[in-house]
Parts: structure tokens; sequence; C-alpha cells
């Protein structure tokens, strides 16, 4: 491989862009870059993405930042993605057909009929998972039985961020944090339960640390105008990511990531066991301890729902939502829009509603409603975390929506806690791939780490007693 330089990329591949950013030695960004690509929902419930679209945003985005640093510095690369995302792949690393990300509900009764066969509570004991139809062992199956041609042809079964290693790289691997996302990784011994997999543990990856690296092969390197065995950083889910490039590292840390979904995580230094299986268990990418995660599947995308029934921009929806009182007028919102929920309710059954609508009532109380009703469910998945024992603290915001001074003062209400928002926060989970990267290849220590910069705000007693009237309206607790 060539000598590394001193800057570090990261790459993650979202629900609707690729993020770049080129960061230096010392964790501070010099960079950024992005390119969208679509999602096709050919049926209610289906969400599938043309894995080429992919490579093209790759191309797209390591031009731009290589016009902004010149890729001659670039130590390395590290990778980040959504998660669960299925691809099958042959040997050659193309895909085959489109890949189904973590939006489909195809597989739903796939997913119970899993996690029955398994044993809900042995399968959640040793995977930390409440598998579901969006993981890829469900959804697989469902391939099996709809489209067998089509896994009969696959000879590797692959997350997202997977394949693009394997396309870069020609190498397959997976990180255990991406790994919990097929439904079959065991935690207490970091690799695959044979049993749990079935006839499809042979074309699964083998798992290897997220700071596993390989080389940028010839037919990469040509393609993306980069130098040959530039190392290529396996790096971990856009969670975890996430998480490490806030900041929120140590054991006792709570992050909150806003994008199409947002991720509640907090760190624990033990791996606990939640009888009632409210959180997912998720090991870290560097460092000690776990993350005890909470999805929920539709927060940006509702707000950009709402935003486009609306006829105005996202940005709108919280500028037109703050002139509406708290309670919004008595109009609530049940923000389960995305076909079900994985937070601390995990229903896949769970739909949107709006109630206590008149004649009275406006498109604000609308919006305000959308932004409590989520808001609620942060509230909940903090509750959890108190619950699982993480130390009470700051909540760091990062992502897409947190640059919205809105948000963090509803959040810092909601939850009664400080809210910290993360300057340029929609790049933490690009940075923490390239702080993994920069980990394995340039040898940087969690000591070291430059973080970024953030907005505090603190919550108002005032605030804080209306929110728990609205949560006792609603039952949030």
């Amino acid at each position: 491989m060539s000598a590394p330089g001193d800057a570090f990329v990261g790459l993650d591949l979202g629900t609707s862009a690729l993020k770049g950013v080129v960061m230096s030695g010392d964790g501070a960004l010099i960079a950024t870059a992005s390119a969208l690509y679509p999602t096709a929902r050919p049926l209610p419930g289906r969400a599938e993405q043309d894995p080429e679209d992919w490579y093209a945003a790759v191309a797209a985005v390591t031009a731009a930042l290589n016009d902004s640093v010149s890729a001659e510095r670039w130590a390395g690369i590290g990778l980040s993605a959504m998660i669960p995302t299925l691809v099958l792949a042959g040997d050659d690393g193309q895909a085959i057909g489109p890949a189904i990300t973590w939006e489909d509900d195809r597989a739903d009764a796939d997913g119970e009929r899993y996690r029955t066969e398994a044993g809900e509570d042995d399968l959640y004991r040793e995977t930390g998972q409440w598998v579901d139809g969006r993981y890829l062992l469900p959804m697989v199956r469902w391939l099996e039985r709809e489209d067998a041609e089509r896994v009969d042809a696959a000879r590797h079964v692959l997350g997202a961020k997977d394949h693009l290693f394997f396309r870069l790289t020609g190498e397959r691997a997976t990180d255990p944090s991406t790994a919990t996302g097929f439904g079959c990784f065991a935690l207490a011994s970091g690799g695959w339960d044979d049993d749990l997999a079935g006839t499809s543990a042979p074309r699964l990856p083998p798992v290897e640390p997220s700071t596993f690296t390989g080389g940028l092969d010839a037919e990469a390197a040509a393609a993306l105008g980069l130098r040959q065995g530039m190392p290529v950083v396996l790096g971990a889910a856009d969670s975890v990511c996430g998480a490490l490039g806030a900041g929120a590292v140590a054991p006792g840390a709570r992050v909150s990531l806003w994008g199409t979904s947002t991720v509640i995580m907090g760190v624990s230094a033990d791996r606990p066991n939640d009888p009632d299986h409210r959180y997912l268990v998720t090991p870290l990418a560097l460092g000690d301890g776990w993350g005890l995660e909470m999805d929920l599947v539709s927060t940006g995308s509702a707000i950009a729902w709402l935003a486009a029934l609306l006829g105005i921009s996202e940005d709108d929806v919280f500028q037109l939502a703050a002139t509406s009182p708290p309670g919004s007028n008595g109009v609530t919102f049940l923000p389960y829009l995305g076909f079900g929920e994985q937070g601390a309710l995990w229903d896949p059954s769970l739909r949107g509603a709006i109630s206590g609508l008149t004649l009275a009532h406006d498109r604000a109380d609308i919006a305000r409603a959308l932004l409590e009703g989520i808001a609620l469910e942060v509230r909940r998945c903090v509750r959890v975390l108190d619950d699982a024992g993480v130390p009470p603290g700051p909540l760091v915001v990062a992502g897409a929506a947190s640059g919205s001074g809105m948000l963090a003062h509803l959040l810092a209400g909601a939850t009664g806690s400080p809210v910290g928002t993360v300057d340029d926060g929609r790049w933490v989970s690009a940075r923490g791939a390239a702080i993994v990267a920069a980990a394995s290849i340039g040898g940087m220590s969690l000591e070291r780490l430059h973080l970024p910069a953030r907005t505090a705000v603190e919550p108002m007693q005032d605030d804080v007693r209306i929110w728990d009237t609205l949560a006792s309206r609603d039952n949030v607790g």
C-alpha cells in the first residue's frame, strides 16, 4: 500500500445520499461533499435502491473532495452505511437485483416467524436484537419464496457497507455493528451463530473489526481516479459512526442522530439484557462499551412528507410550528408514518394518526403536533436509557435537522436534559468513518480527538412542566 498522507476520508452511505468528508489528523473537518440517489417504491411498504447509484455517488463525492483536498494527502478511506440493507451479490461483486433497504417492510411475517422459531427471548439475549422483517435473514427468506432464482444466483449475502467494501477492495467482510443487522450475530462470541444463519451461513461475509483494512483495487482506483492500494477501512454502521463522530464515545454518553430516521443511543460500560427488549445492543467501533440503541423509523422523512404536503420547505415546517403554542391547540400527531416503529415501542403494526382536529385549527397546529409527537418518542427512549442505568447527562443532537434551534428547545423540554447541538451535525457519520480510518491507519487515539463544537440548550422548568403534561396526555411517561 502507498505511504499514508495527513488526511482521512469518511464516506457515509445513507438512506437518501452519500456524504463524504476529509478530516485532518486531529479530527477537524476540512472538506465536505454529498450526492443524492433515488429510492424506488414499487408497492406500498417497498423500498429499493440500485447499488450502481451508490457507486456513481461515490465517484461524484470523491471527485469533489479531491478538488478541495488533493487525494495525494489522503491516508485512506473509512466507510459507514445504513443498516439493515440487503445486497445479494455474485463472486464478481456485482449486485444481483436491487438492494432492499431498511425502510422495506415486505418481510414482516418472515421476521415474526424467524423470531418465533428461534425463541424470542433467547434470540434477543444471543443477538441483542428484536429481529423483524427489516433484518437481512428474514429478507432472504422472503426472496427464497418469491424470487428463488435470484437467491440461487447469489454467492454472497451482504449489507450495504459490506458491498461497497467488496466493490472497492475485492474483499468480503462485515464489522460487528453491521453484522447485528443480519439477525444471526452472536454478541458473546463476536461471530455468526450458524444454527440461526441456516442455509445462508456459507454466503455470509467474515466478521472483522471495524479497523480491518483492505486496499483499493485496480478497477476501483481507475474508476475513481485514486491511487491503487489506498487503504480502505471497513468502518461501522451509520449509528455507531455517528455517535463516534459526535464525540459520544465514553460510557454515559447519550446521542440523538437525525436523518431520514432518528437514532437514540446511550453508551453503556456493560452489556445489559432488557427483559422488555426496548433497545438494541450494538458493539461500538472503537473503545470499550456497548451502544444501547433505539431507532425511530420516521422522523426526518415525516418532516419532509409534511413539508411536501404543505408545499413548503423542511425549515419552514419548524418556523410554522413555532407559531403554534405548546400542545398544538389540542392537536395530537402519532408520528408512526414509516410502516411501524422500532424505537422504545417495537411494533410493525403502528401507523400515524392526527386527532383533535377542528375547523379552528391550521397548518401551524399540525406542524407543531408532528414535532411534539416525535419529541415525545425521543423522551420515551431517553427514559429507557435511564432505566438501563446509563448515567443521566446531556443529550448530544446531530444530523440533518439538528441545525434547528427549535428542535433543540423541544428536545430539552421533552427530555428534561441539557441538549448539545453539534455544529455541522449532518456530517457526523462520515466523520466517524474517517475517525475509524485514522485509528486504523494513523494510530489516532480517542484522547487526541478534536471534538466538534456544540451549542448548549438548557431545559426551562416551565417547558418541562408543559411536556410532563403532554406526556401524561399521550401516555408516554
